[in-house]
């Protein structure tokens, strides 16, 4: 598998490189912004690793450019930018990852692991939806949120599965309802509230950045910002 490294410290692409070693990987370094775009669009990468300080463009515009051309290659931003702030500027530019200099090796082992796996190289796609560090197994039910797994009810995972399958979309209560509960439901419950706390408190309580979001008026939509 080809990895493409965006970072311009010697000493950090030796670490990542020598801390990956023995996954079967091979890597090509960029050490600007620019070089890893003109690369990422003539090479195909299992992976693709991006600091964020770095010349010419920064991370985040290469991340963001590269994913206008392929939406599917796995992302990790690797920065010293590690404010909560940053980490949600990473996921809104589109990256599926973020991890935060200085870094523990067997962390980034078990994170590269885990992306290439949810990969459309690995797993397939239209069964698997994520969002920021938030991961759907539509086949086996099985959501985690930065790797830890986190038991649903079957109705809250259906709720879950509809949000997310709609990220970015402003979905109305009543939608919501059809879709969920189906014909089995009162106009005038507020069910859907009372299970978007449930699955507030399991996916979004002891993480960051917030994934479910209320509209004032509207209903929900599900996005990483």
């Amino acid at each position: 598998m080809n990895v493409l490294i965006l970072e311009d410290e010697p000493k950090v692409i030796s670490i990542i490189e020598r801390g990956l070693k023995g996954e079967g990987l091979e890597f090509a370094v960029a050490m600007d912004g620019y070089t890893a775009v003109k690369m990422a669009g003539l090479n195909r990468y299992d992976l693709i690793i991006l600091d964020v300080m770095v010349p010419g463009l920064s991370g985040l515009e290469v991340c963001k450019s590269i994913r206008g051309a392929d939406p599917d290659t796995p992302i990790l931003i690797l920065s010293a930018l590690g404010s909560t702030r940053d980490i949600v500027a990473g996921f809104n530019n589109l990256a599926d990852d973020y991890m935060v200099k200085p870094f523990n090796l067997a962390e980034l082992r078990a994170r590269v692991q885990s992306l290439i796996r949810r990969s459309s190289r690995g797993i397939t796609q239209q069964n698997v939806a994520s969002l920021a560090d938030l991961s759907v197994n539509f086949d086996t039910m099985e959501v985690t949120r930065n790797y830890k797994v986190i038991a649903l009810t079957v109705r809250e995972f259906k709720l879950l599965e509809y949000l997310v399958k709609n990220k970015r979309k402003v979905l109305p209560r009543l939608d919501i309802l059809e879709n969920v509960w189906g014909a089995d439901f009162d106009m005038g419950t507020n069910v859907v509230d009372v299970y978007i706390n449930y699955l507030r408190k399991k996916i979004d309580k002891d993480f960051s950045p917030r994934l479910i979001h209320t509209v004032v008026g509207i209903g929900y939509v599900m996005r990483a910002q």
